[in-house]
């Protein structure tokens, strides 16, 4: 491994949790504009779903394209790269966030995929993780399929061109799909004639429709529509199929029923906070949040800090609620990705750490300081920053943490560590404080989590925090034959 790959490891590590990806749709509608302009746009605004890869894929009159590659959207969808899409009348785009450390830097995973098969082409961008994977991929295996990466996206449209081949439609196929698939899936797809969104009936990663002018938009997040003068429309529902041809939208809801699951770690922390998720404003319930910290665990201090981005809204609605002070004090360098000096690896955990926070002094020299961030993971990077403020001249440092402490790993998306690597395994609450050197720590509880919802219809799957799992987890491990290495 590469010292610049070495860096980036380190860096996922002290990062917190990420979904796996984000998805951009369009179909044209006998209007005036640029689908590769609007999807490039819309990947722009879903950057902070992925980093390590983006695509674009486009149908003109059934003719596919893509441009894909390895990086973020300014860097790995260049100038010259999209000159060469066609203007369709069909576009979808990806951005990556791998939950494997091999797939990182694998092209053949980056999406969106484009596959030829004997009913024509296929492109598909996926945001999710299947639960039963090994199961599907040893039965097609056993079918015959050669696959070429560990992508969740190649496995289902594996399984939706098998499909095909047995039923009359394209739609058929995928509601037959869906039989098939379990665990999270949003996703966009183009066919030869349209544009098909599925979320799956669980409803763990976002999915949501908008309208600019007659051409209708599908999106992982509503601040994609924002960015590009767009109106939102809806979310699909859970379960739900939307296809959209020329003859408008079609919605078939045969797999929408009562028991949903949003992962509740959008809202916390992965999607923007001018995102409204099913029909939670993301921004407003981090506002609550941060006012049930306050009610549940006061504690007198000069000022209110939010570890950015996420940490932000809390520590508002925090002051908010207790009359202190809200204060910046935390810079976050966005750009340390591109810009580590090439140096050794002795100290690389820490040199990261420096490079990618800094403290501003005034706004906690001499104060009592209660910081608040959205979680703790391995606890790292909380020890660093209060640290650092203490360095700064703080006084006191309390941390309160705007979601329960973690349990269990993640089955559907979100990459979280193993169970074994989480701190709050290894450490009881007060251990942990005397870990990060606070002087106290607090941790939202999770019936006042739920609580902080804007839209109380919304259930949500809680299972890092609590272990209660709302589909079957995996019984079977995913073999991963592409990082073994060749036995003679």
């Amino acid at each position: 491994m590469s010292i610049l790959q070495e860096k980036t490891e380190l860096l996922t590590k002290e990062c917190k949790p990420q979904d796996e990806c984000g998805v951009f749709g369009i179909y044209k509608n006998d209007d005036d504009i640029n689908t590769v302009a609007e999807v490039y746009s819309g990947l722009f605004a879903l950057q902070h779903r992925g980093q390590q890869s983006a695509g674009i894929c486009v149908n003109d009159n059934g003719n596919f394209k893509c441009f894909k590659n390895n990086g973020l959207v300014s860097e790995a969808l260049t100038v010259e790269g999209l000159d060469e899409l066609p203007n369709g009348k069909i576009a979808i785009g990806h951005v990556r966030h791998s939950i494997y450390t091999k797939d990182k830097h694998d092209f053949a995973a980056v999406q969106p995929l484009l596959m030829r098969y004997i009913n024509g082409s296929l492109a598909i961008a996926h945001n999710g993780a299947i639960t039963n994977r090994a199961e599907i991929h040893k039965l097609l295996e056993q079918g015959g399929a050669i696959f070429q990466s560990n992508s969740n996206a190649e496995l289902i449209a594996y399984v939706i061109a098998s499909n095909r081949l047995q039923t009359f439609s394209i739609e058929e196929a995928v509601l037959k799909s869906m039989d098939m698939l379990e665990g999270a899936y949003s996703m966009v797809i183009i066919s030869p004639s349209k544009l098909i969104a599925v979320r799956d009936p669980n409803g763990f990663r976002p999915l949501c429709i908008g309208k600019m002018k007659n051409s209708y938009i599908v999106s992982s997040e509503s601040c994609a529509f924002d960015s590009l003068g767009a109106d939102f429309v809806r979310d699909v529902q859970p379960g739900e199929m939307v296809v959209i041809d020329e003859d408008g939208l079609h919605s078939y809801t045969e797999h929408c029923g009562d028991k949903t699951s949003m992962c509740i770690f959008e809202p916390i922390y992965i999607s923007r906070p001018d995102s409204v998720i099913d029909h939670q404003c993301v921004h407003n319930f981090r506002m609550n949040v941060g006012a049930a910290l306050a009610k549940a665990y006061p504690v007198e201090a000069d000022v209110v800090c939010g570890v950015p981005d996420s940490g932000v809204s809390c520590a508002i609605g925090y002051a908010n609620a207790t009359g202190i002070p809200y204060g910046v004090a935390i810079i976050k360098n966005k750009y340390i990705g591109r810009t580590l000096s090439m140096e050794g690896s002795n100290n690389l955990k820490k040199r990261t750490l420096e490079i990618k926070i800094n403290v501003l002094k005034p706004t906690v020299e001499g104060k009592r300081v209660v910081i608040i961030d959205d979680s703790i993971v391995r606890g790292g990077t909380m020890a660093h920053i209060v640290d650092l403020l203490k360095k700064a001249g703080a006084k006191e440092v309390h941390v309160r943490v705007a979601s329960p402490e973690f349990h269990e790993t993640c089955y559907y998306g979100t990459s979280l560590p193993a169970k074994d690597q989480l701190i709050s395994q290894k450490l009881s609450k007060q251990q942990l404080c005397e870990k990060i050197n606070a002087d106290s720590l607090e941790f939202i509880s999770l019936q006042d989590l739920k609580s902080c919802a804007t839209d109380n219809s919304v259930n949500f799957c809680t299972a890092c925090f609590d272990g209660n799992f709302p589909t079957e987890v995996p019984t079977e491990q995913f073999e991963d034959k592409f990082s073994k290495k060749i036995k003679k």
